[in-house]
């Protein structure tokens, strides 16, 4: 049972606007300080001078304070901040003139009036050179203009994927319940969308190059000439290829991963981040990268044949050379670009993973 109440050992030092006091109790539990008639009433149980008992005091302030005090606790002692209600000097803490026994300076926070002033007046210099540092950066008058872009841009992509995953989605369980067709007919039906949401993509590079978004260069010009390449050259140029069910998973895997990194994007705009948005943008394209370069693969692999037998796109160089550069050997030697171009995206989202997802480190109090 917790014996008599007893008062702590109290250290205090002030400042023109504010008191600072240190109670020496460590493990301290339940609290109650409060600010009554310009009187701070404390009352807690910790392990002080006397042991493990119920400590309290009472101040009355020389000058009116603000009556809520500011606690911080931490295992060792309780740190108490009160603000003064004017700015000024006082020459000493309680009303009374004499000081209370459990109360004494705080020397480690202890400064005279001239080094208080000193310090004021160094907090106003340094106030004073921030605003002055922040008047000479100039202000972007195009602001308000680029972020509106930035957003209309992010929000159109969006509802173009939007649109591409959900025809495919029910073209896939409903339409094509049952049979193929859907697997078959998706260039037919989805390219022309396809097509303006990845010609649009190419906005992604101006953006970087002229300083719009933060985004690297390299990433955005890998994935989106990869895309395009696949996209206009493969599957634009060859009617065969058009047919395969292999542009059905290349067109829903590019889809999925739009879903979430447009609007990711696009709230970031205005300052919103929400939380199941930013983990699976971040998220899903662990599995649906290496599938999207997959399935790009295999589309190059079976045009290899098509282009042969067809000879489009083979150069061939004029006497006395008399040398053919073949555009299958280019696939070829694309297919191995196209597995470094995942792997710098792969590392690059990796990256950035850790960096929104990854460990906080915990601040010290």
């Amino acid at each position: 049972m917790a014996g008599p109440s007893l008062r702590p050992h109290v250290h205090w030092a002030q400042r023109h606007r504010e008191l600072f006091l240190r109670v020496d109790l460590s493990d301290v539990r339940n609290p109650d300080i409060t600010i009554t008639d310009n009187v701070l009433h404390f009352r807690a149980q910790g392990h002080g001078a006397k042991g493990d008992n119920i400590y309290e005091f009472e101040i009355e302030f020389l000058e009116p304070v603000e009556p809520k005090p500011v606690c911080r606790m931490t295992q060792r002692q309780l740190n108490i901040t009160v603000q003064k209600k004017e700015s000024n000097w006082w020459e000493r803490l309680t009303k009374q003139e004499k000081r209370p026994l459990f109360l004494a300076p705080d020397f480690d926070r202890w400064l005279d009036e001239s080094d208080a002033e000193m310090e004021l007046k160094e907090k106003e210099e340094e106030k004073i050179n921030k605003m002055k540092i922040e008047s000479r950066v100039p202000k972007d008058p195009f602001k308000h203009l680029k972020k509106g872009y930035l957003i209309m841009y992010n929000l159109v992509q969006f509802l173009g994927f939007s649109w591409i995953f959900v025809n495919m989605t029910v073209r896939l369980f409903i339409l094509g319940k049952g049979n193929c067709y859907s697997f078959y007919d998706t260039f037919h039906t989805i390219s022309d969308m396809m097509y303006f949401c990845q010609t649009l993509a190419l906005m992604e590079i101006m953006n970087s190059l002229i300083g719009l978004v933060r985004s690297p260069l390299i990433p955005s010009v890998v994935q989106i000439f990869g895309r395009n390449f696949v996209l206009f050259v493969i599957l634009g140029t060859l009617e065969e290829m058009q047919s395969k069910p292999v542009v059905f998973f290349i067109f829903y895997f590019w889809s999925i991963i739009e879903l979430f990194r447009y609007p990711y994007y696009m709230l970031s705009c205005i300052g919103i981040e929400w939380k199941p948005l930013t983990w699976l943008r971040y998220t899903a394209w662990i599995p649906l990268y290496p599938l999207g370069g997959l399935a790009e693969a295999v589309c190059i692999v079976q045009s290899i044949p098509i282009f042969s037998e067809t000879g489009k796109f083979s150069l061939g160089l004029p006497n006395p050379l008399n040398v053919t550069i073949q555009f299958p050997f280019v696939l070829q030697i694309y297919l191995i670009a196209l597995f470094l171009g995942v792997f710098v995206n792969f590392r690059h989202l990796y990256k950035q993973r850790k960096q929104h997802l990854g460990p906080k480190k915990r601040k010290m109090k």
